[in-house]
């Protein structure tokens, strides 16, 4: 259904291959032969992206793209700033009457910001940055959650050629602190208070922390919450800052940078060792997310072909789908953020929050994680009693593996609401390249638990141990040609043997980006976990996913994490934790059940040797179980080097993961010959 007029608009895939046709005369038998050519005619691939998606410079660029990965230098001599490629679409989108961000926080509280606004707060707050001594390379460090004032500060930072880094006020002081001092900021922009989960929380001592731990800073800028209990003695009021009116503000433009100017810095998890300071530019990010936007079907909100598009994509700032979701302003498409938690208060959970939020606000386009989708369907939630979702045309699903029966919940919930061509779109990628590698074609036949094909651009293949692409069965997920918003360089890497070491190692000259990958005769992809989580019984490999699929369909289980615990000698004892549904049990029936799940699904080769109760399944603040540091706590790694609790989801549950650690080692000490 559409917003407006209950008619899902013309696919932007669709809109995107008629002007290829009319203005370069290529026609394509289906999407494989769309696919096949953006990856092996790079050049000029790119270069109707570029065309198409109406990025400008005021100099030409000498070639799309030199050299090959990881030195491909793109778009050489081009200029560019992802801040004034946002700017662009604010006439036409005040004259049609559509906003650019909506927001609403936890507490009830609507924003709506225009786009004539949204230029305004950028030029405003970025000249007050520049007077703070802030400009072309400097970083700007930022402590906020998902509210318009974080998406107003980025751009700001873009428009002055600044370098944008962010973590989620749901950090500790030492998590964030890992990662700001790698790069040293010259201001932070912060939060003094967060409400999430059915109360306030004061951030104001955390900020006098994380200020006195960063020496490199000169200036502090705060978003004054009202739950922050104390001032930041010297800090400059954030809404003012944002506030001015004036001929300067007025007269304001953002600057033209080089095509691989840094535009931000993203973390990956740092479940070992301090995370990698991940750096992305401004062109390689734009132009991605021209490609990334056609495959999630997104457009300009005020366009006739998707009036009232507005896109909501529920993420914690210090997941990169906050980037994600962000870049739906590039198209010209209303943005919708909610901040706080999707549940509520953990004595009052209810996952119907966010479905409301998109009622409310007539939400075309909801994304979320795949964990969420599975919340809702193991609450039982009825999506008839939330509010009218008819405005919903397109689901998206990422952070892990979404089941088959949960996006089968989703259709015939959708169905029942009088809405039976619900598009699933499911995509995978990540922090590493700020995109996705995997994503949707609404023109492709469903794939439920799979992934409809590999985005355009994204040269990727699934290899088997000797470097041969394979179909039908598992392998390494790998991308064979550069791909534009593939990292620049890690923050602190001088050589950049870190950054090579990190996805090069494997294949040189081929990015290996550490997951399982199954692709299909028909396009379609599955991913099956991270190839470093592997189960591997007898030369038979699984990917982790494949087993959570087959025994959380029970609605018995809560969630699971399995592990597989080698004892050195060629043998290994298969684990899995488990959290059965509230007010359950684990017991005979209940292990007999997820071991006959297996079973049937699977192999009897992956039936745990164990099952353990657990409090719960540790997960990253994105959402992923974390199954290596599980491991490695079991391998007897110290907990310091296996994860940083400030990175946890749930960091409560890690003791106990700990103890039972502990436990193991003294048997396995035991049991050994002297």
């Amino acid at each position: 259904m559409h917003s407006r007029d209950n008619v899902a608009p013309v696919p932007q895939l669709a809109l995107y291959r008629t002007w290829l046709g009319e203005a370069h005369g290529l026609q394509f038998r289906d999407y494989a032969d769309l696919w096949t050519w953006s990856t092996t005619d790079l050049e000029r691939f790119w270069e109707s992206v570029w065309a198409y998606g109406g990025l400008e410079s005021p100099t030409p660029h000498r070639a799309v793209v030199r050299g090959d990965m990881p030195e491909a230098v793109w778009f050489e001599g081009a200029q560019v700033n992802y801040a004034r490629q946002v700017m662009r679409h604010a006439e036409a989108a005040d004259a049609a009457g559509q906003p650019a961000i909506i927001a609403e926080d936890e507490t009830g509280r609507v924003t709506q910001v225009g786009w004539a606004d949204l230029r305004r707060r950028v030029a405003s707050l970025a000249l007050e940055l520049r007077r703070a001594g802030v400009g072309r390379g400097d970083r700007v460090a930022a402590y906020l959650p998902n509210v318009p004032e974080a998406v107003v500060a980025m751009l700001a930072c873009a428009s002055l050629g600044a370098i944008w880094t962010l973590c989620s006020p749901d950090m500790g002081t030492p998590a964030v602190l890992d990662r700001f001092r790698q790069v040293t900021p010259k201001a932070l922009i912060a939060a003094d208070g967060v409400y999430y989960g059915g109360r306030a929380r004061d951030r104001s001592a955390v900020v006098q922390e994380i200020r006195r731990g960063l020496a490199s800073l000169q200036a502090v800028f705060v978003l004054q919450t009202g739950h922050g209990e104390a001032e930041i003695d010297g800090a400059v009021d954030l809404a003012r800052a944002q506030g001015r009116e004036d001929a300067e503000v007025a007269a304001f433009e953002p600057e033209w940078l080089p095509f691989d100017h840094p535009l931000w810095i993203l973390y990956s998890s740092g479940t070992t060792g301090l995370p990698k300071a991940i750096v992305h530019g401004h062109g390689g990010v734009a132009l991605t997310s021209i490609v990334g936007n056609m495959h999630l079907d997104i457009g300009p909100s005020y366009a006739a072909n998707t009036f009232g598009e507005r896109f909501h994509w529920y993420s914690a700032t210090g997941w990169v789908m906050w980037n994600v979701q962000l870049g739906g302003l590039l198209s010209g498409t209303t943005i919708c953020l909610f901040d706080g938690s999707p549940s509520g208060a953990r004595d009052q959970v209810d996952w119907g929050r966010l479905w409301r939020f998109a009622a409310r606000h007539r939400v075309t386009w909801f994304g979320a994680g795949a964990a969420f989708f599975s919340s809702c369907r193991k609450a039982g939630l009825r999506l008839s009693q939330v509010g009218d979702l008819g405005g919903v045309r397109a689901l998206g699903s990422t952070g892990s593996p979404l089941p088959a029966e949960v996006q089968a919940w989703g259709s015939e919930a959708f169905a029942a609401l009088g809405q039976p061509d619900i598009w699933w779109c499911n995509i995978s990628g990540g922090t590493d390249i700020a995109a996705a590698f995997l994503s949707g074609n609404r023109e492709l036949p469903p794939a439920p638990g799979r992934l409809q094909c590999r985005q355009l651009g994204a040269a990727v293949e699934a290899w088997d141990e000797d470097g041969r692409p394979v179909v039908g069965r598992v392998g390494e997920l790998v991308c064979t040609r550069p791909f534009p918003s593939m990292p620049l360089f890690f923050w602190g890497d001088a050589d950049g043997e870190r950054y090579r070491s990190s996805y090069f190692n494997e294949w040189p000259g081929v990015w290996r980006h550490g997951d399982w990958l199954q692709v299909e005769a028909d396009g379609s992809c599955s991913i099956s976990g991270r190839s470093d989580a592997t189960i591997n019984r007898n030369g038979l490999r699984m990917g982790t996913a494949e087993i959570y699929s087959a025994v959380e369909r029970l609605a018995d289980v809560a969630d699971s994490l399995v592990v597989d615990l080698e004892d050195g000698k060629g043998g290994s004892q298969l684990v899995m934790f488990v959290v059965p549904r509230a007010g359950g049990a684990l017991d005979g029936d209940l292990e007999a059940a997820m071991a006959g799940a297996i079973r049937e699904a699977l192999s009897p080769r992956f039936v745990p040797d164990r099952f353990i109760l657990a409090p719960g399944i540790p997960r990253t603040l994105s959402g992923k179980k974390q199954e290596l540091p599980v491991k490695r706590l079991f391998q007897g790694w110290p907990l310091k080097k296996v994860l940083n609790l400030d990175g946890v989801e749930n960091p409560e549950v890690i003791a106990w993961y700990q103890a039972q650690a502990e436990t193991w080692l003294d048997g396995a000490r035991a049991s050994s010959p002297v």
